[in-house]
């Protein structure tokens, strides 16, 4: 942060209070934003971090307290009146169309016309390219979003914020998605916007990050400014302390001690995704969680996806508990007693306008059938309250839609609808993405329950931390296939990034 800057905040709030029905969100926040800062937004999920996000967005009205943009009191009444003084907004939920090009994205809404009505589109191709240059970063402006990489969608996102003159950037985990290498350019381009000027508020769930490019950290507690301090000036167990209110002395359960290995409850035989791909086998036994880890793009997700039917194998034979089924869709895996709680959990895990109950109930509705018509109201909302209970949701009520609540809760949901179900196989599929250490932790309290309960776990994760301190088993992916199995002393982050980044395939 530059030593010489104005005695005026860029941004700066004052006492900003926000309520939802049964829920004190935010409580007389104060906050400075200078230019030329790159300021962290740090606190577990539910602490109002997006609440006030959204205010200064001007999505929500704030209950009482005022902002002020480089010194003057503006009220920020509608998404237009933030980009009027210079805010914009890179969501960790893209907010961007798939068919149409990055120019068109980036306009969307502002299109420019001629007096006519017809569109400039060469026009807004040139300012495009121009935003990308600036960002130093490459998108064929002729081809839909669809088609680009995640990382280019994400800077599509900040060159659209950028296009109208942000003075104030405010970045949701806009790391979340991308590889080491892409966050790192992603950093390059956030210190050189920072050299322009620009004031950057950074959420980010990854507090090695924080350390990187952050210059002060201002950590929100249950609705609360708990401190603001300046990087240099603190570390990362004193910002998971500030932010859970307590000491996080270990955050994986203790992996069980066997006396032997479990039956085999799923076994997976001769997987080919392709016809002259290599076979992959590998089972899951009860009681135990194998993790699937390999770099992005290893073909962890693609070969979980492949074994339940959501694409297509050109050969596989599934066995469950010996027997040989079929699993050409998600529905015969449910069918079947397998679970998955996925990678997006908004997309495809949650109905996140329906309420909290009729997410937990969605699988079961047709046991709760009384009379084998009508469903038992009475029942369904006792066992989704059980439910929803015993994985621990936070919710006044659970009649609250599912996008009222945190993503670690919304996570929670997912996972008691699959724990009211008959399940024998449970697979996660990045089950912490974009959920804070506290959240975390009971993340995989709940998953080592799970397992201990005689269900055969299955974790794909990106987090090697996770893999090494949670599985009791990992298999490494790497180039789209199997290279390894580890357990025991050898699940160690050295030697499952051997594998990842060049090992040999074993047989397995």
């Amino acid at each position: 942060m530059d030593t010489q800057q104005s005695s005026i905040p860029l941004l700066k709030l004052r006492g900003i209070s926000k309520s939802f029905p049964g829920v004190r969100a935010l409580s007389n926040i104060d906050f400075d934003l200078e230019s030329g800062e790159i300021h962290a937004l740090l606190g577990e999920n539910g602490a109002g971090k997006s609440t006030l996000m959204k205010i200064l967005s001007g999505i929500f009205p704030s209950d009482a307290g005022e902002i002020y943009v480089a010194g003057k009191l503006v009220i920020l009444d509608g998404y237009e009146a933030a980009m009027q003084v210079g805010i914009g907004t890179v969501y960790q939920e893209f907010s961007l169309v798939p068919f149409l090009t990055a120019a068109e994205n980036i306009f969307l809404g502002r299109e420019l016309r001629t007096p006519f009505g017809i569109l400039r589109r060469r026009e807004m191709r040139e300012l495009s390219a121009k935003l990308f240059e600036r960002l130093n970063v490459h998108v064929d402006l002729e081809a839909e979003l669809r088609h680009l990489s995640v990382a280019q969608q994400q800077f599509v996102e900040i060159a659209k914020a950028l296009s109208i003159n942000a003075r104030i950037l405010i970045l949701d985990e806009p790391t979340s998605t991308l590889t080491p290498t892409e966050a790192q350019h992603l950093f390059a381009v956030m210190r050189d916007l920072k050299r322009t000027g620009v004031g950057i508020i950074f959420i980010s769930h990854h507090l090695e990050e924080i350390f990187q490019i952050c210059d002060r950290i201002t950590v929100l507690r249950d609705g609360e400014n708990v401190a603001t301090v300046p990087m240099k000036s603190t570390h990362i167990n004193a910002l998971v302390e500030m932010m859970v209110g307590r000491q996080i002395e270990q955050s994986f359960p203790a992996k069980p001690m066997r006396s032997g290995l479990g039956e085999v409850v799923l076994e997976v035989d001769r997987l080919q995704i392709n016809r002259h791909d290599p076979e992959d086998s590998f089972v899951v036994r009860a009681g135990e969680i194998l993790g699937f880890a390999g770099l992005v793009g290893s073909g962890r997700t693609e070969e979980l996806m492949a074994v339940l039917g959501v694409t297509p194998a050109h050969h596989k034979v599934i066995k469950l508990d010996g027997k040989v089924i079929r699993l050409n869709d998600p529905a015969d895996a449910l069918a079947h007693g397998i679970g998955i709680l996925p990678e997006s959990r908004k997309a495809e895990g949650l109905i996140t306008s329906f309420s909290i109950l009729i997410n937990i109930s969605l699988n079961r509705l047709s046991s709760l059938l009384h009379w084998g018509m009508f469903v038992d109201r009475g029942r369904e909302r006792r066992e989704a309250s059980a439910a929803a209970a015993r994985v621990g949701v936070k919710t006044s009520s659970i009649d609250l839609p599912v996008d009222s609540l945190s993503g670690g809760n919304q996570q929670k949901v997912v996972l008691a609808r699959w724990l009211s179900h008959h399940i024998r196989v449970m697979l996660f599929d990045e089950p912490t993405r974009g959920i804070d250490v506290g959240a975390k932790a009971e993340i995989y309290r709940l998953i080592r329950e799970v397992s201990a309960s005689g269900c055969a776990v299955l974790v794909v994760s990106s987090e090697l931390p996770e893999i090494v301190g949670l599985c009791d088993r990992v298999v490494v992916f790497r180039q789209g296939h199997i290279v390894a199995t580890l357990e025991g002393d050898a699940i160690t982050p050295e030697i499952v990034m051997l594998h990842a980044v060049g090992g040999e395939r074993t047989h397995v």
